[in-house]
């Protein structure tokens, strides 16, 4: 790694109000056949902002022959891409390790009526 790519930690304070206005777009992208946002889902396994405002996304979907995957992908990429902000997104995709519903957050389990606890 590029010593001049490691965040300081005033780096990390001067992200944060991005890092979240990131999620807040990931949060308006739905999984075409579930009632619940990717990031909610557990969809996204890795966010990364560089210093030059440049948004790396490692995520996967629920099911790795998703006849969607191109239009959520397109998705995701335009709406990380207008935030405030972000200069360029580049999004990986990757299905190790493979999804399961472990990986929802308590809010998607409230929302798909199961129990947060599970």
């Amino acid at each position: 790694m590029n010593e001049n790519n490691v965040l300081t930690p005033e780096d990390v304070k001067a992200l944060a109000p991005l890092y979240d206005d990131v999620i807040l777009a990931l949060k308006q992208v739905y999984d075409p056949e579930i009632p619940v946002n990717i990031y909610d889902l557990g969809l996204i396994y890795e966010l990364n902002i560089s210093k030059a405002h440049e948004v790396y996304i490692k995520m996967t979907f629920t099911a790795p022959n998703c006849p969607m995957a191109d239009e959520v992908l397109a998705e995701v990429k335009y709406s990380v891409e207008n935030t405030p902000g972000v200069q360029k997104c580049e999004i990986e995709l990757t299905f190790d390790p493979v999804w399961d519903q472990s990986m929802l957050s308590d809010e998607a389990r409230v929302a798909l009526g199961w129990d947060p606890e599970f």
